[in-house]
C-alpha cells in the first residue's frame, strides 16, 4: 500500500540557542579538562536528553552544593542562581565555573544597577523558574517585586509612592503577552524605566516568530522540549494564539500523539532552545516510517549569535 502524503514544515530558527550551546560545552569541556566527576547544580539546561547524554559522560546532577563534595569542580546552570549561591561555594572554599547565560546576566546587572540608582524594581516572569530565582536572588529579598500576569500589573502598588520605577523581564516569556503586561505598568506608571535593550532575548523573539509563521500554514504543529522548558512552553502557547487548532509539546519521537494528528496534513515541527537538533531528526524519521513525507523550511530568521567560553576553559 502506498503511504499517506505529509507535509512536514520545519521553523528555522529552533533548537539551541548560543547560551544553551555554551553551557554544554562547558560542561563538555570542563570534563576534558578535569575528568570525572564534574558536579552541575541542577539542570544545565531544561531537556532530559541533554542531561542524560552528559551524563553518560561523567556529569552529575544534584539540588545544592551541600550534595557536592569540595574537592571538584561545580557548574552554575545556564538559569542562574542567586549570589548566595557563588557566596556558599567560596565559603566551602570550591572550585565553581558559572554557566549563565549572558543575556540573563544581563539582566542581573541591571537589578543591580537599578538598586544603585534607587529605583525600585519590578520583574515580570515566573514564579518558581529558575531564571526568575536567580534575578531576584541578586538583590536582598523583598528588593524586587514579581509581576506574572496583567491582573498583577494592574494591583501592583509602589512600596514609596516618590520613588521611582524600572522593571525588567525573564529573558524566555511570551513576547506577546509581556507586551501586554508593559503596557498596564506603563500607563499606570508613565515615568516607568525600561530595559536599555530589550530583555527578552533574541533566540526567545526568534523561535516564537518562527511558530507564528508556521501556524499560518500548518494544521498541526509540534514542540519538542520539556514541559519544565519556559521557552518550549511559550512555544507552544504561541502556536495555538496564532491559529493553530492542533499543538502538542513532545519531547521526542516516541511521545508523538498520532491520533491527535490524525487529521493532520501538513505538520509544523520546531524546537525549544534547548532541544537539540537529533531529537528533531528523530521526530522527521519518525514520520518518514508512517507516512511520505515532503519536508520544506520554513526561514524568518538567521542567527549568528556566538558566546565565548568562561577564560579558565578557553585554554
Amino acid at each position: 500500500m502506498d503511504k499517506e502524503k505529509r507535509t512536514l514544515l520545519l521553523a528555522a530558527p529552533r533548537g539551541f540557542c548560543a547560551g544553551v550551546d555554551r553551557a554544554i560545552q562547558i560542561v563538555e569541556r570542563a570534563l576534558e579538562k578535569y575528568g570525572s566527576p564534574v558536579y552541575v547544580r541542577h539542570e544545565i539546561v531544561h531537556n532530559r536528553y541533554v542531561v542524560e547524554n552528559l551524563e553518560k559522560k561523567g556529569a552529575v546532577f544534584v539540588d545544592e552544593l551541600a550534595d557536592i563534595p569540595t574537592d571538584v569542580p561545580v557548574i552554575f546552570s545556564a538559569h542562574g542562581v542567586a549570589k548566595s549561591v557563588p557566596e556558599e561555594a567560596e565559603k566551602r572554599n570550591m572550585f565553581y565555573i558559572d554557566a549563565t547565560c549572558p543575556l540573563v546576566s544581563k539582566v542581573h546587572r541591571e537589578a543591580e544597577r537599578h538598586q544603585k540608582d534607587g529605583l525600585e524594581i519590578i520583574l515580570i516572569g515566573h514564579r518558581g523558574h529558575p531564571e526568575v530565582i536567580g534575578t531576584m536572588g541578586q538583590l536582598d529579598e523583598g528588593q524586587i517585586t514579581l509581576v506574572e500576569t496583567v491582573a498583577e500589573a494592574k494591583e501592583f502598588a509602589p512600596k514609596q509612592a516618590d520613588k521611582e520605577l524600572a522593571y525588567l523581564t525573564q529573558t524566555t516569556l511570551s513576547v506577546d503577552e509581556t507586551k501586554e503586561i508593559v503596557a498596564v505598568l506603563q500607563a499606570r506608571f508613565p515615568t516607568i524605566q525600561t530595559p536599555k535593550k530589550e530583555d527578552i532575548c533574541y533566540a526567545t523573539t526568534n523561535r516564537q516568530t518562527a511558530v507564528k509563521a508556521l501556524a499560518q500554514r500548518c494544521d498541526g504543529l509540534l514542540v519538542i522540549g520539556a514541559p519544565n522548558s519556559s521557552n518550549s512552553m511559550r512555544l507552544v502557547e504561541v502556536g495555538q494564539k496564532a491559529g493553530c487548532d492542533t499543538v502538542a509539546l513532545v519531547q521526542r519521537a516516541t511521545d508523538i500523539p498520532w491520533e491527535m494528528l490524525n487529521a493532520c496534513r501538513t505538520i509544523g515541527i520546531t524546537a525549544g532552545a534547548s532541544a537539540p537538533e537529533t531529537l528533531v531528526e528523530e521526530v522527521v524519521a519518525a514520520f518518514s516510517k508512517r507516512f511520505d513525507v515532503s519536508l520544506e523550511e520554513i526561514v524568518t530568521n538567521e542567527e549568528q549569535v556566538v558566546f565565548k567560553m568562561p577564560r579558565v576553559l578557553e585554554a
